[in-house]
């Protein structure tokens, strides 16, 4: 039996994912091997997700993104 402990990658949303301090916090989140899975901005030209190759679902409309994010209740 090995020591190592079995962590689980985490899932992530973002809020303001062309923002300043974003790169930073999806760096952070690949760095760190968990998983950025949905991110919302109020403008459609986020470049940043494809640099860190997520498959993330990005929404400009928060309603939409907060449905998706509580699992469409």
């Amino acid at each position: 039996m090995s020591n190592r402990s079995v962590v689980a990658n985490k899932n992530f949303a973002i809020i303001g994912a062309g923002g300043y301090v974003a790169p930073k916090h999806m760096k952070a989140i690949k760095d760190t091997g968990n998983n950025l899975v949905a991110a919302s901005d109020s403008s459609d030209s986020v470049g940043i997700l494809d640099s860190f190759s997520f498959d993330v679902d990005f929404f400009t409309e928060f309603e939409r993104f907060d449905r998706h994010v509580r699992g469409g209740r």
